[in-house]
């Protein structure tokens, strides 16, 4: 395991004013971005009595933020609106105020092209945005995922168009975010952060920046390194729901309970990680890190057919989940065509509000396309708007007995927990299960077809 060394001298009056600024709390910082990964960064450095600077292009959501309205389920309220309460965080969209910040932190999307190339634009225009307001003694760290190279390449030739130095005059890393939202057992504060810096004393000022209020920090020898372990993580998953889906296929062809065989292979207490099948990857890192990296892997004439092969399996299961559909629908002498199907649960994963490349948008859209009249139930979405795998307008449903027996079809697309799901598979004519949600059912199995 690397180690952060002491590298500042005497001699480096400007990166040693800076590191004793952020060691007694007395730097001011700025975060760009102020979405799920943001807010709740920013409300973290705030807690320890940093104060913090919101910065975003959305001015309702930085009108919020001032009105300590909170809309991130990760951020408690309380915190929210003691940190606001106190001055010790605030939002705006007036980015002249960076030069006001000692620490710039970018937070903001890293998606993907319609040809499934990295879209870095909103890095570059923050890296920009920086570069017109920066100034000597600024740290500036990127959290956002990317390809390994993109703080090298992208955001140091931006920062150094100004004529200040990095490891000189300014200092440079990159931190990927580690954020799984609505996880109840892991934290911003208890994640383990990894950084890595543009020289050993960009280095030195990150890790002390990030130790402030991170239980432990992994510091590694370049921003490269980070870039590519944040990419890694989130391959390895994605790699491992594929095979876990295709073998969900071959399964329903044996005639095998996938669900049985995943929790029994658990149970052995060595060499393996349960993963589960499901109706497709969501959020913002799974379907999208892989294609960051492959696309990547290209610059050096290699190809990941590997990840590449795991990328189209996971895309396959969710015509597959359309087909299993069919074929229920077909066992009541129903066509597809016309049917009436009631989709629980659109978010990418229970107990959240995040529709952020869910494949239930896929599949809705996919289930529109051949004639179904689709509609949905989720206690966490209550507008679905065009975006995504929809190109429609839709509004969640109350789950009413009358809405279940007037399906023709139940399609259970994430498993939320609010759901009484002996309830739904006693009023349905027939539901498919894509989450094993009915695995406590008792009653009215005929009527259930489990991926």
């Amino acid at each position: 395991m690397m180690t952060v060394k002491n590298v500042i001298t005497s001699e480096d009056v400007i990166a040693k004013a800076l590191k004793e600024k952020i060691l007694k709390h007395e730097a001011r910082i700025g975060v760009m971005g102020l979405g799920y990964v943001g807010l709740p960064l920013a409300v973290e450095k705030s807690k320890v009595g940093f104060s913090v600077i919101g910065f975003d292009i959305n001015s309702v959501r930085v009108d919020r933020v001032n009105a300590a309205d909170n809309y991130i389920g990760d951020v408690k309220d309380q915190d929210l609106t003691d940190m606001v309460g106190k001055g010790l965080l605030t939002a705006t969209t007036d980015f002249s105020r960076l030069a006001e910040c000692d620490v710039v932190i970018i937070c903001v999307p890293t998606p993907l092209t319609i040809t499934r190339d990295p879209d870095i634009s909103y890095i570059a225009a923050s890296s920009e945005k920086i570069a017109q307001y920066i100034r000597p003694g600024q740290l500036i760290t990127l959290e956002s995922t990317t390809y390994p190279g993109t703080t090298e390449e992208v955001i140091l030739p931006l920062l150094e168009k100004s004529g200040l130095k990095v490891g000189k005059d300014f200092f440079l890393a990159f931190s990927p975010e580690r954020v799984d939202p609505g996880n109840k057992r892991f934290s911003t504060k208890n994640t383990s952060k990894v950084v890595g810096g543009m020289t050993p004393i960009c280095l030195e000022i990150a890790y002390a920046l990030y130790m402030q209020t991170i239980t432990n920090v992994v510091p590694v020898s370049s921003p490269a390194a980070a870039e590519l372990t944040k990419v890694f993580e989130n391959t390895y998953r994605a790699v491992n729901i594929a095979m876990v889906n295709e073998l969900m296929m071959l399964c329903d062809r044996m005639g095998i309970d996938i669900w049985e065989v995943v929790e029994a292979a658990g149970t052995k207490p060595f060499g393996i990680q349960t993963f589960y099948p499901g109706p497709g990857v969501g959020g913002h890192c799974i379907p999208i890190d892989p294609f960051y990296l492959t696309w990547k892997a290209r610059e050096y004439d290699f190809h990941t057919r590997f990840i590449e092969l795991a990328g189209e399996i996971n895309v396959e299961v969710s015509y597959y989940v359309v087909n299993k559909l069919v074929r229920a629908l077909n066992s009541e002498n129903k066509s597809l065509k016309d049917a009436k199907i009631l989709v629980l649960g659109v978010a990418y994963k229970k107990d959240i509000d995040d529709v952020r490349e869910s494949p239930a948008l896929k599949i809705m859209e996919l289930l529109r396309k051949q004639g179904a009249n689709v509609t949905y139930h989720d206690p966490y979405i209550p507008v679905i708007e065009p975006h995504g795998g929809s190109t429609v307008h839709l509004e969640s449903v109350p789950l009413t007995d009358e809405v279940l027996a007037d399906a023709d079809g139940v399609l259970i697309l994430t498993d939320h927990s609010a759901v009484d799901y002996a309830r739904v598979a006693e009023k349905a004519k027939l539901v498919v299960d894509t989450r094993n949600a009915t695995k406590e059912v008792q009653d009215n199995r005929d009527k259930i077809s489990k991926i």
